[in-house]
C-alpha cells in the first residue's frame, strides 16, 4: 500500500493581514521567507540529534492543548536554541504563555501569534544523561 512519507507543508489562512503575519514569524522566529511569500525548511539545515522527526496527531474534540487559543490546530516550530529564543521574544514584548519546560524529548515553550494562535517552540534533544537536566 502507498502510504504517506512527512509533511510536506503547513498552510494556514491569516484572520487579518496575511503578510504582516509572515513578516511577524520572519522577525521573531526568525522564519526565512523566500519571495513568493512562504518559506521551505529543509532537514539538512537541522542539526538536531533526533536528525529531524515531524511529529502528527489529531486532538481530541475536548482538548484543551491549543489553550487558550479558539483556534482547531497548533504548529510545533522546531528552534536550535530555546532559551536564546525565549530572550528574544520577551525583548520584543512577546509573552510566552507556557514553558519552558523539559521532556523526554526535548525543551517547550508557547507563545501566541498576532493572529491569536497557539505556536509550540520545541528543542528537540535526546533523552540521555548529558541532556536529563537541561
Amino acid at each position: 500500500m502507498a502510504r504517506i512519507t512527512g509533511i510536506g507543508g503547513v498552510f494556514f489562512k491569516s484572520r487579518n493581514d496575511n503578510k504582516a503575519l509572515a513578516a511577524w514569524y520572519q522577525k521573531h522566529l526568525g522564519m526565512p521567507l523566500e519571495v513568493w511569500g512562504g518559506a521551505a525548511l529543509r532537514w539538512p539545515d537541522d542539526k538536531a540529534d533526533d536528525k529531524g522527526v515531524t511529529a502528527w496527531h489529531v486532538a481530541g474534540k475536548d482538548s484543551q492543548w491549543f489553550s487558550p487559543s479558539d483556534s482547531a490546530f497548533m504548529i510545533n516550530y522546531r528552534v536550535d536554541d530555546l532559551g536564546e529564543l525565549i530572550a528574544q521574544l520577551h525583548a520584543d514584548g512577546i509573552e510566552i504563555v507556557g514553558g519552558p519546560e523539559s521532556h523526554e524529548n526535548g525543551k517547550f515553550a508557547w507563545i501566541m501569534d498576532p493572529d491569536g494562535n497557539k505556536v509550540e517552540l520545541w528543542q528537540p534533544m535526546a533523552w540521555d544523561e548529558k541532556n536529563k537536566n537541561a
